[in-house]
């Protein structure tokens, strides 16, 4: 039995990312209340639950919510990310989080938070209880549920190993290797993703020797090197990079040929100029983290563990022998889920996905508006139509795709168009004060003059590879 009853415009499931955006922008152009629940004790998602080094893979320039600067618009001077703009750290975020929350969204009342608290949602109805005293809250949403957990994947300190441990073995989520206080016979590391290459980066910084680490990588990633991925005032290189891309994408006469174009250009990078990568994931990484991980040589491509023995790691396709008593960090956590594209906008629902890849904030935050502003169903989708995150290499030939069709697709809507251009959560943020550089000015020319071939050819490609699957 309900020990209360809420009524209120949106019920935003997820106080994460994409919940802050779309919540940030939904209540920044209209009157809508909103109850925000959330299962952990505080706002910011995953963070929470990330490991203590992390940081975020892009400048802060463009990440949060779009009312509220992250960070102090700093460009970095010292480190791998020297050059570039700060990136937060996990701490760094969860603090901005808890300031939205507090002084933003409670502030001007219109967000109700209601943390350790899960929400079930069945046929219309909405039920909300308490994790810690299990009352219920029976909730009457007025205009729509907003799923902002749909694409919330695996985190380190959570998930389920794919792979057996056997007790005297000693294997550690990546979060736990703070933690760590004895010495080790080496260190092994599993996975070929973000977290994997932050925690050997962390190792060879606290002094660990790089012939001391082992790196098991099922596959190899595609990277977006960090220098072409900047907003404000270094957003003229965007755009010249930006060309390139189109340049390419309306070149090439293969995936092959697209993928060499593409690192040819300095639009992507890989660790292993021998390797073809397989995978792509959005993730980016700067020129000097590259090469601080090309120091490790001791690398364990295509296998996948099944079990970790006291003396050896056991494969799919046989053993593995090990010396002494080595530490294994599991970095194996899908950090992004891909469940089924569905629409974004639905009766009586949001579901929050990507509409530019890469750009989770600036895509909740764009939801947010389109709801706030458009009543018809129909309309809300042609202008929000959903991507995917990317797995494989192949991937990014449709995301860049879909991304350059909704640009296009946006620029034609008068009110989209502006609030595209004016939010801080858009990587080109700043670009109009760069148009009058010559090779920032030709670079725009380009992409305006191949854009529609390129599209086009991108198409054309991923028709090619659709046999193949994912």
């Amino acid at each position: 039995m309900s020990d209360s009853t809420t009524e209120v415009d949106y019920l935003v499931i997820g106080a994460g990312t994409a919940g802050m955006a779309f919540t940030d922008t939904l209540i920044g152009h209209s009157d809508r209340t909103v109850m925000m629940v959330e299962r952990r004790h505080a706002p910011g998602g995953h963070w929470n639950d990330a490991y203590p080094f992390v940081r975020l893979h892009q400048p802060s320039a463009f990440y949060g919510v779009d009312s509220r600067e992250l960070g102090n618009n700093r460009i970095d001077e010292t480190g791998y990310n020297a050059g570039l703009y700060e990136r937060a750290s996990g701490l760094e975020i969860l603090a901005y989080y808890r300031s939205v929350m507090e002084d933003h969204f409670r502030l001007f009342g219109q967000v109700t938070f209601l943390p350790m608290s899960d929400a079930v949602v069945d046929r219309g109805r909405v039920a909300v209880t308490s994790r810690l005293t299990g009352s219920v809250r029976e909730i009457t949403v007025r205009r729509k549920v907003v799923d902002a957990r749909y694409l919330e994947g695996a985190i380190p300190a959570t998930h389920r190993r794919s792979f057996d441990v056997d007790d005297d073995a000693r294997c550690i989520a990546v979060n736990d290797l703070v933690r760590v206080d004895e010495a080790a016979d080496g260190f092994i590391v599993l996975g070929g993703g973000k977290t994997s290459m932050d925690a050997c980066l962390w190792l060879l910084d606290n002094g660990v020797d790089p012939d001391a680490i082992t790196w098991i990588r099922p596959r190899d990633a595609w990277f977006l090197p960090r220098d072409t991925v900047q907003p404000r005032v270094k957003a003229g290189d965007t755009i010249i990079s930006t060309a390139a891309i189109v340049e390419a994408a309306a070149s090439a006469v293969s995936a092959r040929d697209l993928f060499e174009r593409l690192e040819a250009a300095g639009s992507l990078s890989r660790l292993d100029s021998s390797v073809e990568p397989t995978m792509y994931r959005g993730a980016t990484a700067s020129r000097s983290e590259l090469e601080a991980l090309r120091r490790i040589t001791r690398v364990i491509r295509g296998r996948r563990v099944r079990r970790i023995v006291r003396d050896r790691i056991v494969f799919d396709d046989g053993d593995l022998m090990t010396t002494g008593r080595p530490l294994y960090v599991d970095c194996t956590a899908s950090a992004l889920s891909v469940p089924p594209v569905r629409p974004v906008f639905e009766d009586g629902r949001v579901t929050i996905q990507p509409l530019l890849a890469g750009l989770p904030s600036f895509s909740a935050a764009l939801t947010g508006y389109i709801e706030a502003t458009r009543e018809d169903t129909a309309e809300q989708n042609r202008l929000a139509p959903p991507s995917r995150y990317p797995v494989t290499a192949n991937d990014w030939i449709s995301i860049r795709r879909d991304g350059m069709l909704a640009l296009a697709r946006w620029a034609q809507v008068d009110d989209v168009q502006s609030w595209v251009q004016r939010t801080r959560l858009n990587l080109t943020s700043g670009a109009e004060t760069h148009m009058t550089e010559p090779r920032v000015a030709e670079a725009a020319a380009t992409t305006r003059m191949l854009g529609k071939l390129a599209v086009e050819n991108l198409t054309k490609l991923s028709l090619d590879l659709e046999p193949e699957g994912r």
